[in-house]
């Protein structure tokens, strides 16, 4: 189905590409930025600044994992300046870069050190990748990934280089300041065990020397019995006092998990969608939530 809806929207393509739908020209001489999903939004904006144009694909309230692209949406991410995904998150995204903008996109996940993709696996998943591509919910990382967006934008429009390059570095530098929030923060923890809906904390966890077990790696998959019984088993092992669930994901295996286990849940947020406020909100409240379920002392 997938490969009928691309030939359908390379179609819409070729009609409107001489438009100039997301061209310089159409948009005041700002490159048009398309961003797959709300983080790399979010850095995209922060970077970019008065200099580009920022559209997202994924509208808010939607996960993004799910995401299919009308024609609409493949014109325009191949007629833009650049567009700014990660490869692994959304496949339908994947195919429309490989096929329409390959030459004009920029992979964080190739910015960065990945993680392995988790090892359990639930029936009906379909993998693209073999890492986990869920680099944005660590802050360092995500610093690293805004200088070289800097230096990537400065490439495709050289008169605004040293613009795109402050405005990087000033990013990075206020992504810095959480993750020392989050190192200070999360030291002194009595538990250091997350119990989550699906496996998109890894890179946090990596980062914060924390245990990630998560119920499921794809948050639209119903696990088994048996997966539920074993994270009960491990949760029990670890003293769990906290299940956590997410904003788009329904929270009723986390909640069946929880009364197993004599827990409690606390929404986390992955960050897949834009939240109430921004990026460095949304992670400080993120931190605030770890700090009370896993018993942290300032």
């Amino acid at each position: 189905m997938r490969t009928a809806s691309l030939l359908l929207a390379g179609t819409a393509l070729l009609a409107t590409a001489a438009c100039g739908a997301g061209s310089a020209e159409s948009t005041g001489g700002k490159p048009d930025v398309v961003a797959a999903f709300y983080p790399l939004q979010w850095l995209s904006e922060q970077v970019g600044g008065s200099d580009v144009r920022v559209t997202v694909l994924t509208a808010p309230g939607v996960e993004p994992h799910d995401l299919e692209l009308g024609p609409q949406q493949v014109a325009q991410l191949g007629d833009a300046g650049l567009t700014v995904y990660i490869r692994g998150v959304q496949p339908a995204v994947d195919d429309a870069v490989e096929q329409h903008a390959a030459d004009k996109a920029f992979d964080a996940a190739t910015a960065v050190r990945t993680l392995p993709a988790g090892e359990h696996e639930e029936g009906g998943e379909e993998h693209t990748v073999s890492y986990d591509p869920h680099l944005w919910l660590d802050p360092s990382r995500l610093a690293t990934v805004a200088t070289k967006l800097g230096e990537r934008l400065a490439q495709t429009d050289p008169e605004h280089a040293k613009g795109y390059r402050d405005r990087a570095a000033k990013t990075a530098a206020a992504l810095g300041a959480l993750d020392q929030e989050f190192t200070k923060g999360l030291t002194t923890c009595e538990s250091k065990t997350l119990v989550t809906g699906h496996e998109a904390f890894g890179y946090l966890a990596d980062r914060y020397h924390l245990k990630q077990i998560g119920i499921t790696l794809d948050p639209e998959a119903e696990p088994s019995p048996a997966r539920i019984a074993e994270v009960a088993q491990l949760a029990k092992a670890e003293k769990v006092t906290t299940i956590f669930t997410e904003s788009l994901v329904s929270p009723k295996v986390a909640e069946v998990l929880a009364k197993e286990v004599g827990a409690q849940t606390q929404t986390l947020d992955p960050l897949e969608s834009k939240p109430s406020g921004d990026y460095l909100s949304a992670m400080r409240q993120n931190l605030r939530t770890l700090q009370t379920a896993l018993r942290c002392t300032a």
